[in-house]
């Protein structure tokens, strides 16, 4: 007896040619913070952050550019900026 399964398809990686990385980590930060405006070198925790909700940014990040920063990252340079550069160069290096 055999089983006739649909071709699985999978996931497409996330598409570095995506939005670029300070634009999306501003419109994170002001999602997640629901500001309406971020400066791009607005400190996420004087902006009302903390702890949990960076884990959503730290998460958005992996989801939209496939890079995976960790929490010390993060506390290193918390603001759309700092996040944007360490994202591009850890795309950057995976070329």
């Amino acid at each position: 007896m055999s089983l006739d399964m649909p071709a699985v398809t999978p996931a497409a990686p996330p598409s570095p040619s995506g939005a670029e990385p300070l634009d999306s980590l501003t419109a994170v930060f002001r999602r997640v913070l629901e500001l309406a405006e971020v400066p791009a070198d607005g400190n996420f925790f004087l902006l009302g952050g903390d702890s949990l909700v960076a884990t959503r940014v730290l998460s958005a990040v992996a989801r939209a550019h496939g890079v995976e920063l960790t929490f010390e990252e993060f506390l290193a340079d918390p603001t759309p900026a700092g996040l944007a550069g360490r994202v591009a160069t850890a795309l950057a290096a995976a070329r």
